[in-house]
């Protein structure tokens, strides 16, 4: 072979070999593949993160309403909780109850919501009062009246149902009662156990409904 000709095919062999349009090709979907994954993990890490501080937040405030409600009766102390005629009295707030601080009973707060959207300012403390916005810096939240900002969009729904005594998942109506029967002596209307339910649910900022974030229930017998 021509020693001219051996020198160009040395040449071409020793030029540097750039990529392929194929190559390229795979390089790109592999870097996107990968940067999509990123991007999902994020996002998952996020919502998870966000999930468990509001799972969080929620727990604490249904156990608020929980301490809130501990000393109380079950029915109320005064009046208690009967049939008169055909009719219930008793069950919900009385006359003249028109805040938390006049609730002196459990079935007092009977389908109340406090909060977002709700019956009652809150959402509220063991002691009844409004728990406030707290900004990072851990200030108050306030109005331009310079009034502190309730939480905002949480609520808690309290449902107080009464139940079978042996059998505290059976719901009953508040005006049931057992007649005396032979040698039972029955159960008044008022001698029945209760279960309360909080629902806590957090409405996102511009959202038009809430979400149920976390529901808690207890029996009071």
């Amino acid at each position: 072979m021509h020693p001219a000709s051996q020198r160009a095919r040395r040449r071409r062999r020793n030029r540097p070999r750039g990529f392929t349009l194929l190559e390229t090709a795979l390089a790109v979907i592999i870097i996107g593949v990968g940067v999509v994954a990123v991007v999902d993990a994020q996002q998952s890490f996020m919502m998870a993160n966000r999930w468990s501080s509001h799972a969080a937040t929620a727990t604490y405030l249904a156990n608020e309403v929980r301490e809130l409600t501990r000393p109380l009766r079950r029915h109320d102390p005064v009046t208690g909780l009967e049939i008169v005629g055909s009719a219930l009295v008793g069950w919900g707030p009385e006359p003249g109850e028109v805040t938390v601080g006049d609730f002196n009973d459990i079935d007092d707060f009977a389908g109340i919501r406090f909060g977002d959207g709700g019956d009652m300012p809150g959402p509220i403390n063991g002691f009844g009062e409004v728990i406030f916005e707290i900004d990072p810096d851990g200030n108050v939240v306030r109005d331009n009246d310079s009034n502190p900002v309730p939480m905002r969009g949480w609520s808690q729904l309290v449902l107080v149902d009464k139940v079978h005594p042996f059998d505290t998942s059976l719901s009953l109506a508040p005006n049931y009662f057992e007649p005396a029967s032979g040698t039972s002596p029955g159960r008044a209307v008022d001698e029945f156990p209760l279960r309360v339910t909080v629902v806590v649910s957090y409405r996102e900022p511009g959202a038009a409904q809430a979400e149920e974030i976390v529901r808690v229930s207890w029996i009071v017998p």
